[in-house]
């Protein structure tokens, strides 16, 4: 009786003994400190550029193709001369007004624009 009672009063106490403490569980990380975290929460928030809403072919009246990239938002184009050439981006400050950069001059939508370009007269297009 003595032998039974021995290891089952170690085991009581050993267990009050470890109920007292505060288990707490430890998160091992091995990545570093992000050096820039406290800069990155005080940043102001980033606005993405707009999506491509539409993209046309037109054939304009002097039979000239150009090729338009119409974003969302109608402030933003992007204007081709030549497929595959570098596009000019033509902003307005609100929808509506035309798109304008360096003599360019568009108005109109994914059908039908009307175009300036430098050194020439303005021209309807149609896609």
């Amino acid at each position: 009786m003595k032998r039974s009672l021995l290891p089952t009063a170690a085991a009581a106490l050993a267990l009050s003994l470890l109920a007292g403490c505060e288990q707490k569980t430890e998160t091992v990380d091995a990545r570093a400190p992000d050096p820039m975290a406290s800069q990155l929460a005080n940043a102001a928030p980033v606005e993405l550029p707009p999506a491509v809403k539409a993209t046309s072919t037109f054939r304009c009246k002097d039979n000239t193709l150009v090729y338009v990239d119409f974003f969302a938002g109608d402030k933003l184009a992007n204007l081709r001369t030549e497929k595959g050439g570098t596009a000019v981006s033509l902003k307005a400050e609100k929808a509506g007004d035309p798109l304008k950069a360096d003599g360019y001059s568009l108005t109109g939508d994914a059908k039908s624009i009307t175009l300036t370009q430098p050194g020439k007269p303005a021209q309807s297009c149609k896609a």
